[in-house]
């Protein structure tokens, strides 16, 4: 816990809070207004559950009986939340030639709230583990892809409804299709479709072109993916840079100053197109994203796309620190 103390008065008063308060994470002070604060505390242990809950239902590939009922989940799991719920259901097209029954989860808290901040991660898991140098077809867990931005999420939607109200509006998108990409070793690349801007990033795509809600905007968002991993690191991605970067310095100083610089590296490490890159774009609100990523070996982790990419490569710690940094930053935030 960080704390900046502007006079002696607001030390005694900090003091006199933190005796009679249980919960030592929840106190904050905002240093725009030295007022105290009050941020709730993550639970990482409730974060893992429910990254372990969408792996047992199986590899969430889209058309698959394990997807349906993991969208089914969110869905039920976001309303005993207390959100407003709206699934955008459409039909996404593959490389391959496939065509998907997608659905793009949107979950609202504090709609009359004008100033609003969206949150998103992706739920779907690729449907082949092309990087695995002896199972390149298998389908596979995708713990660390898909679920534990979902993960992170949820647990914030646990907060948010068990907690004091923070001074923004939020929403929670869980986008769909985004991992049925091409093979990064296919040579023979086949043309987009009209109106589809790549094979990825289907679920933001269409969202950013056909919002849930008429003249939606936020003031910005964060993209959480591939957030869970052991000895993760999150570097200043340049797409976010280019489009955000007052919400990259928003984030990573909030993350330094709970002391958590280890982990949020304060330079930048190459661009990645995500599915911020088309909230950004085409959806027209600034957001970053929250991504792992190796430098050493330029990827996001020897498991990324493989059949590795289970519970075992799941960390409490990883959850619990982006999980915190990103309760601080929306708990912090003025109407």
């Amino acid at each position: 816990m960080h704390f900046v103390m502007k006079n002696s008065l607001l030390a005694l008063l900090l003091f006199s809070l933190l005796s009679c308060s249980s919960n030592k994470e929840k106190v904050a002070i905002s240093e725009k207004t030295s007022l105290i604060i009050n941020v709730p505390a993550f639970n990482g242990d409730s974060a893992y559950h429910f990254i372990k809950k969408q792996v047992d239902f199986g590899p969430r590939i889209p058309n698959s009986t394990s997807h349906q009922k993991t969208g089914d989940f969110l869905v039920d799991q976001l309303k005993a939340y207390g959100a407003t719920v709206v699934e955008q259901n459409f039909t996404g097209e593959t490389f391959d030639g496939q065509r998907l029954k997608l659905r793009n989860i949107i979950a609202s808290y504090y709609p009359e709230k004008q100033k609003r901040i969206l949150l998103a991660a992706h739920w779907d898991t690729r449907p082949f583990a092309d990087k695995d140098a002896q199972k390149p077809n298998a389908p596979f867990d995708g713990a660390n892809d898909g679920a534990s931005g979902v993960g992170v999420l949820l647990e914030i939607a646990r907060v948010l409804h068990s907690n004091d109200t923070p001074n923004i509006g939020m929403d929670i998108i869980f986008f769909d299709g985004e991992d049925w990409g091409e093979p990064e070793n296919q040579t023979n690349h086949v043309s987009l479709p009209k109106g589809l801007d790549s094979w990825w990033c289907l679920g933001s795509q269409h969202w950013a072109k056909n919002k849930h809600k008429g003249g939606y905007s936020a003031y910005y968002g964060i993209l959480l993916d591939m957030v869970g991993g052991k000895n993760a690191r999150f570097y200043r991605e340049e797409i976010s840079q280019q489009y955000a970067p007052s919400i990259v310095d928003k984030v990573w100083n909030a993350a330094g100053t709970l002391g958590y610089s280890h982990v949020f590296v304060n330079t930048s490490q190459g661009s990645v197109t995500d599915d911020h890159y088309y909230v950004n774009t085409l959806g027209k609100i600034p957001m970053i994203d929250i991504i792992n990523f190796d430098p050493a070996n330029k990827n996001f982790g020897d498991f990324h796309h493989t059949t590795k990419d289970n519970m075992e490569v799941i960390s409490k710690e990883t959850l619990q620190i982006v999980g915190k940094t990103l309760l601080h930053v929306l708990y912090q935030e003025e109407k």
